[in-house]
């Protein structure tokens, strides 16, 4: 799907006004709650979730519900924005990746209630998922570049069907505006999502000699990011990364020096697989692309509407990531370590398949 066009901004919310935010319980969602609160021209936020809401900045109303139940339109009436940043929780391990997790849906229901509640300025929270990691990806992924999830990814799935719901949101409201907000893999000190932890541990199972850069987002700049759109009523998608990113070899380093098994990426994927239903990784094979092939995104667009990162990649990453045991192991003991962990990988991947041909018979 290809994104779409930006358009002329409309003039700024009046002095007053109302902001509504959706998964506000979460550390990003009480982030924009506090940022909103302290904006001079917004006299009234509404946080929304499904959690319980606590801790909530002064000035900020909570409303727990469920957002596929809820009415949503009284909750939206009169807001000059409506912020969605509620999304799935993190899938069950072992579970299936490809079973739909009902993002789409309820987008389409914060899509409805705004457009019933006359709100002028949405600002969605996609993520640079919705790319695709592929071996042909130019490095960088501008916002023109077409939205390919991979096969599986029912996460990836749903956030390129809504950006294309909010497309026809926008084309059906011409006096509204829509940003659309593409994180890449975003991390916290206060401990990271599914996804960030499903990468990282995915590190032990690489296919190629040549890894892809990746890119590491902290969430406080997300914060920033959704409130730069919000504040600027920023129209269409905006790719929100630190400047540049970072190699294999320097994430590695920052690890502590964790080594990598070098495995085809046949068998990489049935390991995978296997660690997977058995429970014993985070990392489903349906994620393994986004860990072997490029899928990190520019950042200028969203630069020229006034955000600027505070963290570099490697700040972020260093931040969010705790230096695990390797970090004070000798060279030799790493090797032997890593040998070790390649022996049981193929072991476990032999002893699955001998359980499934018993199965069989």
């Amino acid at each position: 799907m290809a994104s779409g066009s930006d358009r002329e901004h409309s003039a700024p919310p009046e002095e007053g006004s109302t902001v509504v935010v959706t998964g506000a319980a979460g550390e990003l969602g009480r982030l924009v709650c506090q940022l909103a609160a302290a904006d001079p021209e917004v006299s009234r936020v509404v946080a929304l979730d499904r959690r319980p809401l606590r801790d909530l900045p002064a000035g900020v109303e909570g409303h727990q519900g469920d957002l596929a139940q809820v009415d949503l339109k009284p909750l939206f009436e009169g807001a000059a924005a409506i912020v969605h940043l509620a999304h799935p929780g993190a899938p069950e391990r072992g579970g299936d990746l490809s079973a739909p997790t009902g993002e789409a849906a309820v987008g389409h229901r914060v899509l409805e209630a705004a457009a019933a509640a006359g709100v002028p300025h949405l600002v969605i929270l996609s993520s640079a998922v919705a790319y695709g990691a592929w071996a042909g990806n130019p490095v960088p992924l501008t916002e023109d570049a077409p939205l390919r999830p991979n096969p599986g990814v029912a996460m990836a799935a749903e956030k390129a069907e809504l950006e294309r719901a909010v497309v026809e949101w926008r084309a059906g409201h011409p006096g509204s505006t829509a940003a659309v907000l593409r994180p890449a893999v975003t991390v916290s000190s206060r401990g990271n999502g599914w996804l960030a932890r499903a990468l990282s541990r995915s590190a032990g199972v690489p296919v190629t000699d040549e890894e892809p850069p990746a890119q590491y987002l902290d969430v406080a700049d997300l914060a920033a990011a959704v409130d730069v759109a919000r504040r600027a009523r920023v129209d269409g998608p905006r790719n929100v990364a630190p400047d540049g990113w970072v190699d294999g070899e320097t994430i590695r380093a920052l690890a502590g020096g964790v080594p990598r098994l070098r495995l085809p990426e046949r068998l990489a994927v049935r390991v995978t697989g296997l660690r997977w239903r058995w429970r014993i990784a985070e990392t489903p094979p349906e994620l393994l692309p986004y860990a072997l092939h490029p899928w990190v995104i520019a950042n200028d667009r969203l630069k020229a509407d006034g955000w600027t990162p505070a963290a570099s990649n490697e700040e972020a990453y260093v931040g969010s990531h705790r230096a695990g045991p390797w970090a004070t192991m000798s060279p030799r003991r790493r090797q032997e370590l890593a040998l070790g962990v390649a022996g049981t990988s193929v072991v476990g991947l032999v002893a699955g398949a001998v359980a499934l041909l018993r199965r069989r018979r």
